[in-house]
């Protein structure tokens, strides 16, 4: 006899973080991160964070977009995801660069676009 446990964890995006439920679209000429993922799987529950900084602090610089594709098992096939989660890098022009797969940290990520080519600096707040 086999035992299995399964265990859900839910969890709360950072405000300004929305989760999509249809396949990336290509927004503004920005070079653009696409995590696809879901909201249940412990490596994209630790993605949410991450994403959610870089959404705030590079808004304006760097598209950031979350797809469940356990909401939206389409978007899997449409991207050809082996792995979740799995982070699509694109160029301002909409062209893949890049896939990683597995947890990244945000200075990860960063420190990618800086090897393709992209220098991402992060908005900065106006004294007021």
């Amino acid at each position: 006899m086999v035992t299995l446990m399964v265990t859900t964890l839910l969890f709360d995006l950072p405000d300004g973080f929305a989760q999509t439920s249809k396949v990336a679209k290509v927004s503004a000429k920005l070079p653009r991160l696409v995590d696809v993922g879901a909201d249940k799987c412990i490596p994209c529950i630790m993605m949410a964070p991450v994403l959610g900084e870089l959404k705030k602090e590079y808004a304006g610089v760097l598209d950031v977009e979350f797809v469940d594709m356990w909401k939206n098992p389409s978007a899997g096939q449409k991207y050809g995801i082996r792995g979740i989660p799995t982070q699509i890098f694109y160029d301002a022009n909409g062209k893949e660069l890049k896939r990683h797969m597995g947890f990244i940290s945000k200075q990860g990520i960063l420190d990618e676009f800086q090897k393709l080519g992209i220098a991402l600096k992060p908005i900065t707040k106006k004294e007021t």
